[in-house]
């Protein structure tokens, strides 16, 4: 059989319009949810017309921009006030609508040489770094903080100390990290879509990491439609329906993708104070909320509540599932170590990159006369932050074990280059 030659179609099939479409498909979506999701948590009603620029500044932070608040209180007061949380709703859907929209124009491929994909996704980044600039100087705005009633008041408005919090954006490392999110997402494309087409030369290697990879992204969908479930039946029964669509829109896969590592054994660290607060479930803020640094882990949540042991039988079945999965689809002459080795690097990569995107991290305070953080709820801190290195080495060592097991059920399945099979 002669070996697989590249389509003789020109690079030129997949053109401008073919490009223009796919950005501003994602865009949209991407503005849409965000949209939605702000307005279920109240930020319509923002002053001077603030809503526009709140959403694209939550655009920034959901493909990986720098988003930078600062503070103003005139000459004897200081406000100060930091923010670090990614939107993974926002960045799921765009990642999902984006990464269809750039495989659009290459279904019913086989194989693509490297300069029609390279330019393909030149033209798709072009268009995307003229949306992040724009999105970047739009990004801007200072509001005035609201002191209420009081001495604190009274003091403020004797020294003409009227506290201001804004922000703005780092527009050249917003354009950097954009472009990186945009890569990852056309690379990921390309290594988990089964028709997806590769370059003749990088054929051999998607039968060992197109599985693998496909595998973790079913993973991660099959969390974020749990945690779906979960949140709907919530509003449905609990009440504050506005405040769980805004969860819903803006971070389910925080949460979702939180409990996939606490299942495995992980140990976030965090600590909430102030008017913050963590949405559902509300056993978060409670095991959080302390004087010290609290360990969030199965251990504190099976202290509030037994039932959290759930956590370790969904991880089991969801990556059993997946590792068989992934095993089915792989040739037959890859053996039983070789498909543990694949899902444990590809279960912890996957875990690096949920310790990395879902950190948080938040303050704001207020200070007169240089006398600390005034005003009681005029300040706050909360933050989360993984154990990352044990995290990363429970991924991999719950990708081993499911991959061998994968495999083993996986062996009475006909596979591919097996005799009779498909």
């Amino acid at each position: 059989m002669s070996a697989p030659t590249v389509s003789a179609r020109p690079a030129s099939r997949h053109g401008w319009a073919h490009a223009v479409a796919a950005v501003l498909t994602g865009l949209a979506v991407m503005v849409l949810v965000a949209a939605l999701g702000l307005w279920a948590a109240g930020a319509a009603d923002l002053p001077d017309g603030a809503f526009p620029r709140v959403v694209a500044a939550t655009l920034v932070t959901a493909v990986g921009g720098s988003v930078e608040l600062s503070g103003n209180a005139g000459a004897l007061a200081q406000t100060h006030a930091g923010l670090t949380v990614i939107p993974l709703s926002v960045t799921l859907a765009g990642a999902l609508v984006t990464g269809a929209g750039f495989l659009r124009p290459l279904r019913h491929r086989a194989v693509a040489s490297a300069g029609e994909l390279a330019g393909w996704a030149a033209r798709i980044a072009l268009l995307w770094l003229l949306a992040l600039i724009g999105l970047a100087f739009a990004a801007r705005q200072t509001f005035a903080v609201d002191l209420g009633s009081g001495t604190l008041s009274d003091l403020t408005g004797l020294f003409e100390a009227a506290p201001k919090v804004g922000f703005t954006t780092d527009v050249p490392l917003t354009v950097l990290f954009g472009l990186l999110w945009l890569a990852g997402v056309l690379l990921l494309a390309l290594l988990v879509a089964p028709g997806a087409p590769l370059p003749g030369r990088l054929l051999r290697f998607q039968e060992t990491v197109r599985p693998a990879a496909h595998a973790m992204v079913v993973l991660l969908l099959a969390y974020a439609v749990v945690g779906l479930v979960i949140a709907l039946i919530t509003a449905a029964t609990r009440g504050h329906a506005s405040a769980n669509f805004a969860l819903i829109l803006l971070g389910l896969p925080n949460l979702a993708w939180l409990a996939l590592t606490i299942g495995m054994g992980a140990t976030w660290n965090g600590r909430v104070d102030g008017p913050f607060g963590l949405p559902m479930p509300h056993v978060l803020d409670a095991i959080l909320r302390t004087p010290d640094v609290s360990a969030l882990n199965l251990r504190s949540l099976t202290d509030h509540d037994g039932r959290w042991w759930w956590l370790v039988a969904l991880d089991a079945i969801l990556l059993l599932a997946v590792a068989f999965r992934m095993a089915a689809c792989s040739p037959v002459r890859i053996r039983l170590w070789q498909h543990a080795v694949h899902l444990g690097v590809a279960l912890a990569l996957t875990v690096l990159m949920i310790c990395l995107t879902g950190r948080i991290s938040a303050h704001y305070g207020l200070s007169l006369l240089g006398i600390g953080d005034l005003g009681g709820g005029l300040s706050g801190e909360l933050f989360l932050r993984p154990q990352l290195w044990r995290t990363v080495g429970l991924g991999a060592l719950w990708g081993l074990v499911a991959g061998f097991l994968g495999g083993l059920l996986a062996r009475p399945v006909h596979r591919r280059g097996e005799v009779g099979g498909p």
